[in-house]
Formats: structure tokens, sequence, C-alpha cells
């Protein structure tokens, strides 16, 4: 995608408005059209970075990611795994349609947020490398991670899932903060 149309565009209407001022406010705009370019392409990279966002989080386990290259970005696209796609055509007929999300309750942002996970190093190095192979970001690979997990979790019914204790899984201890 080339951003030089859309700076233009901007440029040519910067320009439009400042004949209307006079030759003062025409050679103002002359000046200012330089830096303000740059102010212009970042503010279109902000917004097609929240627009791949917002499409990642509605595709999640697949994905949408910008990238920038010689100045100008890129989306590539990653759809979600075809096996996920196969899974949910050939359930049976009789089994319940997924309900869909429900709005937020007042008070509650849909908005993306931001968190922090710490996570063992080895785990870490495990996350990047699986990443990596995946062709994304870890951020997008945590996602569909996530996405995948909270989906499998909504698939078992509670009572058909078995309950842990301390003792049976080796008493295991978390550590840690949560904001």
């Amino acid at each position: 995608m080339e951003l030089r149309a859309h700076v233009d565009a901007i440029r040519h209407q910067l320009a439009l408005a400042a004949a209307t001022g006079g030759d003062d406010a025409r050679e103002l705009a002359e000046r200012l059209t330089a830096p303000l370019e740059s102010a212009i392409r970042l503010a279109l990279l902000d917004a097609l970075s929240e627009a791949a966002t917002e499409i990642t989080r509605d595709l999640a386990p697949g994905s949408v990611d910008l990238r920038l290259r010689n100045r100008e970005p890129s989306f590539v696209v990653t759809p979600p795994p075809a096996e996920q796609w196969a899974d949910e055509t050939e359930a049976p007929a009789a089994a319940a349609p997924n309900p869909l999300p429900q709005p937020p309750a007042d008070g509650e942002d849909e908005t993306t947020v931001r968190i922090s996970l710490r996570l063992p190093e080895h785990l870490k190095a495990r996350v990047e490398h699986a990443a990596a192979s995946a062709g994304v970001s870890i951020n997008t690979w945590l996602i569909r991670a996530a996405a995948a997990a909270v989906d499998g979790a909504n698939q078992h019914h509670p009572a058909d899932t078995p309950r842990r204790s301390g003792a049976a899984t080796g008493g295991q201890r978390y550590t840690g903060w949560v904001r």
C-alpha cells in the first residue's frame, strides 16, 4: 500500500485552503508541508495499525499484521488453521452452535488491552521459536494460543473436566503479582 497518494491529497487540500488566505498563508502552507508529511504518515500508520489489531481480534486465531518496508506499509494475513474450519463444519447437527460473544457490560472496554506476562526464560525461548516457525510475531502467536485455549475450554462442560488439587499436581505453586 502506498501512502504517497494520501499524503499528496492532504497536501493539495492544505494548498487550496491556504490560497484563500492570500500570499502569506500560501507561503506558510508551503513551509509547513514538509514537516507535516512525517506527521501525516505517522497518523496514517497508526490508523492502519489499529485497524489490523481490530481485524486480528475478530479473526483470532487468524491474524493480520502490518509491516513497514521502505517506508510503505503492507498487510500480512494469516488465516485460522484449516483444521479448525474442518472441525466446525463436521460437527454433528445436534450440537448447539457456539453463542455469539456478548457485548461488553457497562464500564468494560472493547479496545485491545496491554498485559505483562512473565515467562521462564526457557519457555520464552520456545514461544519465540514457535512464533518464528509460524512466521508471525510473538504477540500474534500468544493471541492465537490464548484464543485456542479459551475456545477449547469452552467446548468442554465443566462437569466433564477433572479437578486438580495441589497434591495431585505435585504441589505446584504460583507466585507473582497481578494488577
